[in-house]
């Protein structure tokens, strides 16, 4: 049936031209924002993941910037232990040549004083970022320095912080507080032979004038001190030696901790990125040829809508 009042050729076709428009829009929008997934309204589901895993990969990259902090402050005190390994290796050295018949005490004790020095400037130089796991002048223990190591969700939802920890029990070389918790000023037990008769004695190597001073024997040389003092001393130094070496090897390997965390980090960073990519990025090279081909429609739709409308005009020349 042909009517005058309702042309449903046109009609159709408007409708399709609509339709084609809408997904022009779309498509627009997506080579424009580079996101086939830009707002909830495009996919609630993917939309809510995106943004989620985006917040967390952003919280990542605040831990990678801790671990660069915990690197920075770890790396120093290893370098610190490390020189102070040299320098109580040289007092070790210089103690054995005093054991020497003949040999000026006094001169090698000047050169002890020297290294003493270098080993107080060694420690209260070992500083980032105003901490010092070398040197403590609190009255409190400088107790286990925790860093952020990481940023964890559990499959319910949760989240936590995983932290790295070093204890500075283990590595305070000088403690001006209480000389007990450094490693060069407190008591060290030192046990060696005199003939055929093991001695015990307690030694420490510096004198950093703590409020709780130690009780023990400060490594010191005189011209008239015996053997057996200085066996005694070179005991207690070797015994040092042994801990600061420990406690440089416990450091170096929370130093490696880190740096692998760190590649771990950075690269389960770009893994989620790349991830929530594949959620929410739009394919522009299937986005272009949809507009090619919607722009194809469209100028066919057009023209189906005039060819409709051209009906009710050949309507009236049978009236003529």
């Amino acid at each position: 049936m042909t009517s005058i009042m309702t042309n449903s050729a046109a009609m159709a076709a408007l409708q399709t031209l609509r339709s084609i428009d809408q997904n022009m829009q779309t498509t627009q929008a997506r080579i424009s924002s580079g996101y086939k997934v830009e707002t909830a309204a495009d996919n609630a589901a993917y939309w809510s993941i995106a943004t989620t895993m985006r917040s967390d990969n952003q919280a990542l990259q605040t831990v990678q910037d801790a671990l660069g902090l915990a690197a920075s402050k770890s790396d120093t005190a290893y370098t610190g232990l490390e020189s102070a390994v040299d320098v109580v290796s040289e007092i070790k050295s210089k103690l054995v040549a005093a054991r020497e018949p003949g040999v000026d005490k006094e001169k090698i004790n000047a050169e002890i004083s020297e290294l003493k020095n270098q080993l107080e400037s060694i420690a209260e130089s070992a500083s980032f970022s105003g901490e010092n796991w070398l040197y403590n002048e609190g009255s409190t223990d400088p107790g286990t320095k925790e860093m952020v190591g990481s940023f964890n969700r559990a499959s319910d939802g949760s989240v936590s912080v995983t932290t790295l920890k070093f204890n500075t029990e283990n590595s305070v070389l000088i403690d001006t507080y209480n000389a007990e918790r450094g490693i060069l000023t407190r008591s060290t037990l030192a046990t060696y032979s005199t003939g055929t008769t093991t001695t015990t004695g307690s030694y420490y190597l510096l004198n950093a004038d703590s409020t709780t001073s130690s009780s023990a024997t400060e490594i010191t040389l005189t011209t008239s001190m015996s053997d057996s003092d200085l066996d005694g001393m070179i005991s207690a130094v070797d015994t040092m030696l042994q801990t600061l070496t420990d406690s440089a090897s416990t450091l170096g390997a929370i130093s490696s901790r880190i740096d692998m965390q760190n590649n771990f980090v950075a690269d389960l960073s770009d893994t989620i990125e790349t991830g929530v990519g594949r959620l929410v990025d739009a394919d522009m090279n299937e986005e272009s040829t949809k507009i090619k081909a919607l722009q194809t429609q469209q100028q066919l739709g057009i023209q189906a809508l005039s060819i409709a409308n051209t009906n009710a005009e050949s309507i009236l020349k049978l009236f003529q």
